[in-house]
């Protein structure tokens, strides 16, 4: 077993953000999705304690703990470990997104791991089905970073800072488009954008620019 596979073993414990109910991550980072307990159906359990549901395409959906995902996950860095802990009670600030994104016959696993205090996206994984193991083929670690399922791509949102930025007002926004080669993630598409604060302090977006590669 390589360094970057991981066994999946345990319960299926759904890791959501900081507080049900958010508004999202457009005022402090990359914008973030509804958490999974919105966006999967729950379905029944099976005997080890995983839970099934269908998929779009009708084949049965097996969802995992992204948080023992993450903490079993040797590609993972040391400080977003450390700092991976439950916000309030249970809950944990991580998003966790199914969907096919790497071509193959299971649905592949998008994790983004948030920070309690703001919200911001500390690090991003997808993980890809090899049999019962997960490996990761994704990880970004450079915050704030956001990742999501398009249409078969993956796009990853970071937003841009100055020296003198408030938190809630970055200088810009980079979007970028990766698309599964058959062996791993190349970009395909680069839009970035810049704010100017004109608005009783509020961003306005700037005409976005697209770099294709």
């Amino acid at each position: 077993m390589s360094a970057g596979t991981i066994v999946l073993v345990g319960t299926a414990v759904f890791a959501v953000g900081c507080a049900t109910g958010g508004t999202g991550l457009r005022d402090g980072g990359p914008a973030r999705t509804d958490t999974v307990a919105r966006t999967v159906p729950s379905g029944s359990s099976s005997a080890d304690g995983s839970s099934a549901s269908a998929s779009p395409s009708g084949t049965p959906l097996k969802k995992v703990d992204p948080v023992r995902l993450i903490m079993a996950d040797p590609k993972v860095g040391a400080d977003v470990k450390r700092d991976l802990k439950p916000c309030t009670g249970k809950e944990y600030p991580v998003d966790v997104s199914y969907g096919r994104v790497t071509g193959g016959p299971v649905a592949d696993i998008v994790v983004n791991v948030l920070s309690c205090a703001d919200a911001l996206g500390r690090g991003t994984y997808v993980y890809r089905a090899d049999g019962a193991k997960y490996e990761n083929v994704f990880a970004d670690e450079q915050p704030p970073v956001y990742a999501e399922i398009d249409r078969g791509d993956l796009v990853v949102t970071k937003q841009v800072y100055g020296k003198s930025d408030a938190l809630a007002y970055p200088s810009g926004e980079d979007v970028i488009t990766y698309r599964w080669d058959g062996e791993r993630f190349t970009e395909q598409d680069r839009v970035h954008s810049e704010y100017s604060n004109v608005v009783d302090g509020g961003v306005q977006p700037a005409p976005a620019t697209s770099q294709k590669n």
